[in-house]
């Protein structure tokens, strides 16, 4: 919502808002819950524009266009003035005469970014044809006032001569961008916001914020006109109309076009501006339809019908798009089809026009939730429909009728036909709530009096009653939000400021807080993480296909990616299913800037869905990306670039942290994983069950992800590795007795991983004396067979009630090698 400053200012009290500093006042309104967006500056004419009068118009004697006139603009000649106190200019416009007053600027002026290439211009004493000219007569173009430039401006006679234009003019304003929160409809409009002003400042009304209408009606009578049938009440508890006969449509006045422009509107014409101009200040959107285009029946009147569309059902809305409908939009129609979709956008069958015509004004209230949905399905949203989906004000319909169709007849010069069509569902009954000063307290926690209470409510328009420690609270139409004694509560305290509430701790006996084990595991997860030396980061959980494809990346069979309706760029079109892309791209960011030694992860949710679900999947998972090296190398600490066991450590430890003793990495399945590069991949594996993986970046993808340098990644899934963990440790106690360690040496097919190894030798040990595994070497060359290596392991034996005796440990040595032979193809190396 863009709320003028200069127009605040007509609705409230005489310099209301003059000694109240921008600053403090965004502030404030940031506090009591409408936040600032921005603030802007407008119609600010540059500083060296003054008033002056022609005083003599004469042919330029070297061109037949232009005009060499002699200009009064007071003291504020200066040195350029000549003996009589007059300036010389030599002007191109055909549009003024002697006497005209028109704004000068002056020798020395500076307009911002005036030229086609967005430079400054300054004006300057200059020779036009040989005639020397000390000044500009200016066109409204050229004081940013409007798209005029085929003429200079001119002015009211009573505009004073020597006077700085800005001074008399008064076109600068600010202009504030607020964000109105959906529950507070009353805030879309200059009377709603002047209200709340009203009240945040403590500052009083010019009037009562009704509308002056100056309402002069016709002899001819509506009902023999135009005729309304609302089929379905629920969707549209009320709706007027009016009728203006003989509106000549054509460009706005100068002060409605200010008006719709400072809202952010474009001026389109006085019909249409007037109604632009009633939503802005009343926040009741209306429609103009061209009565000579709507169908009449066998009387000759118009008959407008309001009901659903029937499924299939097609229109051509004011944007020349077909649209096609079902039964839950809400049309207006003639007796030939629809006319309009019911607060989103009208029909171009009756579009009003540039020409003499008569107007049929329609203003209506319209269930928000049935807006809501059309102009979301037809990404029709408008300042119109924004309006009708929060609320309008049911009991304002009339009045805003009533304003629109005055303002039109006077700017248009029609003639507004007697009488109204207001059809209206059932009567309006307002909410009395009750607000009890024990609550208020008990809430707020500050003492807060009930006369200060009612002062503020009344200030927002309630009516207020006192009664015995409460009051009686009757609530505006026009506030919908306000359905519970709890939201009068929120309105007291919001007006008195929260930031005055003293902070205090929470009250409670036996209240027992703590953290979810989800939570704990959580916080160990990513002190662990920081710990070893990588940084937290956060990337947006939107994603590009570019980058997707990039990876090769499909879903899984059966899954399906999360397209966005309405993503606000095309690169952010996909609820990303893994984190990967966004922190290559974060790697790609630091490397061009120049960070090489790179040691990030993040924690967040991807997104994937299937076929039939309403809701995506949404797992969360963590992710971590390493380039570069751990440390810089010093005198006494050598450095190594980032490899694929650098990661490997770091899930070990993370797994040691979370207590996880099942996990296990094996390759991946060929094409599994095209984004890693093989031989340096492998599936995290918790029992039988994938949740994740680990590996090198391919440098066919780095490359395309503009990163020159390996980068080691994984990822796995937060839930399932979560369940895994166990809360309780086991603890033994040391040795009592002493143990063997002996070696055996493998020669294996290549294709063997160690964690096959390792396993079969584990499971051996579950039976046995067995307790260590540690692979020491690993060997291929010279004596060992092609397609083969050589793998030696150290085994640590021990029991725990006795000594052991080198036989016992030698047979159960060559168990173990009888096993690897069996399962694996192993043979002892000699």
């Amino acid at each position: 919502m863009r709320v003028s400053l200069n127009w605040l200012e007509e609705l409230l009290s005489e310099g209301a808002l003059a000694d109240i500093p921008i600053e403090e006042l965004t502030e404030r309104l940031d506090m009591t819950g409408t936040g600032v967006e921005a603030v802007e500056k407008t119609g600010q004419t540059p500083e060296g524009i003054y008033i002056g009068q022609i005083k003599s118009k004469e042919p330029h004697p070297d061109s037949d266009h232009l005009w060499l006139t002699r200009v009064d603009v007071g003291e504020a000649g200066g040195e350029y003035a000549d003996e009589d106190g007059l300036l010389q200019i030599v002007c191109g416009a055909q549009n003024f005469e002697e006497g005209d007053r028109v704004p000068v600027a002056m020798v020395g002026t500076v307009f911002p970014n005036a030229t086609d290439d967005g430079k400054d211009f300054t004006i300057k004493k200059s020779k036009i044809r040989g005639i020397e000219s000390f000044g500009m007569n200016c066109s409204m173009r050229e004081l940013g006032l409007g798209d005029d430039h085929q003429g200079i401006m001119v002015l009211d006679q009573d505009a004073p001569i020597g006077v700085p234009f800005s001074d008399w003019y008064k076109a600068g304003d600010t202009v504030l961008d607020l964000e109105i929160t959906p529950n507070r409809p009353d805030c879309l409009s200059m009377v709603g916001m002047a209200r709340e002003f009203g009240a945040v400042f403590d500052v009083e009304p010019k009037r009562e914020l009704e509308p002056v209408i100056e309402l002069v009606e016709g002899d001819e009578n509506i009902d023999d006109i135009a005729t309304v049938v609302v089929e379905d009440p629920a969707l549209c508890p009320r709706y007027t109309a009016r009728v203006i006969k003989g509106v000549t449509v054509g460009p706005s006045p100068q002060w409605l076009a200010d008006r719709v422009t400072a809202a952010g509107t474009r001026s389109v014409n006085n019909v249409v501006d007037i109604t632009n101009f009633i939503m802005y200040e009343l926040g009741q959107p209306l429609h103009a339809f061209d009565l000579g285009r709507l169908a009449k029946d066998g009387d000759r009147r118009a008959k407008i019908i309001v009901r659903r569309a029937h499924d299939g059902e097609q229109m051509t809305t004011l944007d020349q798009l077909d649209r096609k409908l079902g039964s839950e939009n809400l049309l207006i129609c003639d007796l030939e089809g629809p006319v309009a979709l019911a607060g989103v956008m009208g029909g171009l069958t009756s579009e009003v026009e540039d020409y003499n015509i008569d107007i049929l004004l329609e203003e209506a209230k319209f269930d928000p939730a049935n807006v809501s949905r059309t102009s979301r399905a037809l990404q029709l949203i408008s300042e119109s429909s924004l309006r009708f989906e929060r609320g309008v004000d049911i009991d304002n319909v009339i009045t805003a009728l009533d304003r629109a169709a005055a303002l039109i007849a006077q700017v248009g010069g029609g003639q507004v036909v007697a009488g109204a069509i207001d059809v209206m569902a059932a009567p309006i009954e307002k909410l009395t709530l009750p607000l009890r000063h024990e609550l208020m307290t008990r809430i707020i926690g500050e003492d807060i009096s009930l006369d200060t209470a009612k002062t503020y409510l009344e200030k927002l328009g309630c009516v207020v009653e006192s009664g015995n420690d409460e009051l009686n609270v009757t609530v505006p139409t026009y506030r919908p939000d306000l359905e519970r004694e709890i939201d009068l509560v929120e309105e007291v305290l919001r007006l008195w400021g929260m930031e005055n509430v003293e902070a205090t701790l929470p009250g409670g006996r036996e209240r027992l807080g703590g953290l979810t084990r989800t939570q704990q595991l959580r916080g160990v997860l990513d002190k662990t993480l920081r710990s070893l030396g990588l940084s937290e980061t956060m990337t947006l959980p939107f994603s590009d296909d570019a980058d997707l494809a990039k990876l090769s990346f499909e879903p899984d069979e059966g899954h399906q990616l999360v397209m966005l309706h309405n993503p606000m760029s095309s690169e952010q079109a996909i609820l990303r299913p893994l984190l990967l892309p966004g922190l290559l791209n974060s790697v790609s960011l630091n490397k061009r800037r120049g960070v090489s030694d790179i040691h990030l992860f993040e924690r967040g949710k991807a997104f994937l869905t299937k076929k039939g679900r309403k809701l995506p999947k949404e797992p969360e998972r963590i992710a971590a990306v390493l380039s570069g090296l751990w440390n810089r190398a010093g005198w006494n600490v050598s450095s190594e670039p980032i490899d694929f066991f650098d990661a490997k450590g770091i899930i070990t430890s993370l797994m040691d942290e979370l207590n996880i003793d099942r996990l296990r990495m094996v390759e991946p399945q060929k094409d599994s994983l095209p984004w890693l590069q093989p031989g340096k991949a492998a599936v995290l594996m918790l029992g039988n069950a994938p949740i994740g993986w680990l590996g090198e970046i391919h440098p066919r993808v780095a490359q395309q992800f503009e990163i020159d340098d390996p980068v080691v990644a994984f990822e796995f899934d937060v839930g399932k590795t979560f369940k895994a963990a166990k809360a309780d440790r086991d603890f033994t106690t040391p040795p009592r007795y002493p143990g063997i360690e002996m070696d055996i040496a493998l020669v294996i097919d290549e294709d063997v991983a160690h964690s096959d190894i390792e396993r079969r030798i584990r499971a051996l040990g579950k039976k046995s004396a067995l307790t260590d595994v540690d692979l020491f070497d690993i060997y291929r060359g010279k004596g060992v067979p092609q397609g083969k290596k050589s793998m030696a392991y150290r085994l640590g034996y021990r029991s725990e009630n006795r000594t052991l005796t080198t036989e016992e440990v030698e047979r159960i040595h060559e168990k173990v090698l009888e096993k690897l032979k069996k399962e694996l193809g192993a043979e002892l190396r000699s």
